[in-house]
């Protein structure tokens, strides 16, 4: 049986570490605080918007949520994106998705000044990630990759294969693994013999959005298993993209949906805030 990933457990840790950081920041006079833009009432949204809030207050950051009506103007949301690049007081700004359809999604992503960009989302930052060179970048993929960290493994010159290729989780997540020197493939929707290419994996990232997708007898024994599918089921509750009771029988790690990625994209959030402030020269 497999180690369970604890997402929990690592979120703990980091936190404990922002908490810290905020404190040093606070002790020479500054307070970090991050804005976050709500456009619409999407309950999803809503729902992880105020939970931010309450997890931002635990670690001690400040925090401004604006929440427009879904009928507001790209020229609205504009101007106020732009008040907060230029408030010396608001370190970190972030824009929650979906956004309305009226609105230049791509746009408004690219006007977040890049060193307050805490969701990695401004291609400059996405750039960055292509140069290796330091920046923020999103949290999904950061989360992905402290889940395969904390089982300890060197993967160097280890196979890793992302099943996905997603521009939230896939495509990023391919350039950040990366640094740390594996092999990597990326399967996707139209990849032929996809058990086969899973089955090779030392470390299977699943980020597809397809329920079960990934089942045990496509897991090489002893491998990790990192899932960030997160997929509604009737009833209420979400899975992940992994059949995780076959997948744990054969899986060294894995990580559980709920319980595992998405246990910390939230304080990824707030580390790349403290990170950002660094960058700011604060």
């Amino acid at each position: 049986m497999a180690n369970i990933i604890d997402g929990k457990l690592i979120a703990k840790e980091i936190r404990e570490k922002v908490a810290l950081d905020v404190e040093a920041f606070k002790a020479k006079g500054v307070e970090p605080r991050l804005a976050v833009v709500l456009v619409g009432n999407d309950p999803a949204s809503v729902w992880y918007a105020k939970s931010k809030k309450k997890a931002a207050e635990k670690v001690g950051i400040l925090y401004d949520f604006y929440e427009l009506s879904s009928e507001t103007e790209q020229e609205e949301v504009e101007i106020l994106v732009d008040r907060l690049n230029q408030d010396e007081n608001v370190h970190g700004i972030m824009i929650e998705l979906p956004l309305p359809a009226q609105l230049d999604k791509d746009k408004i992503m690219g006007m977040v000044d890049p060193l307050k960009d805490v969701d990695g989302v401004n291609p400059i930052n996405r750039g960055y990630i292509l140069q290796g060179s330091e920046g923020l970048f999103p949290a999904t993929p950061e989360s992905c990759i402290e889940c395969v960290l904390s089982t300890g493994i060197d993967m160097t010159g280890k196979k890793a294969v992302i099943v996905g290729r997603g521009e939230t989780v896939g495509k990023p997540l391919v350039f950040m693994l990366l640094k740390y020197n594996p092999t990597i493939t990326v399967c996707h929707s139209r990849t032929k013999n996809l058990a086969e290419e899973v089955k090779s994996a030392d470390v299977v990232i699943a980020a597809v959005g397809r329920a079960g997708l990934i089942t045990g007898d496509m897991i090489k024994e002893g491998a990790i298993v990192v899932d960030a599918g997160v997929n509604e089921v009737e009833g209420g509750g979400y899975v992940g993209d992994v059949d995780y009771e076959s997948a744990e029988k054969v899986a060294s790690h894995i990580s559980p949906v709920p319980g595992g990625v998405g246990s910390l994209t939230t304080v990824l959030l707030f580390r790349n805030l403290i990170k950002g402030m660094g960058l700011q020269g604060k």
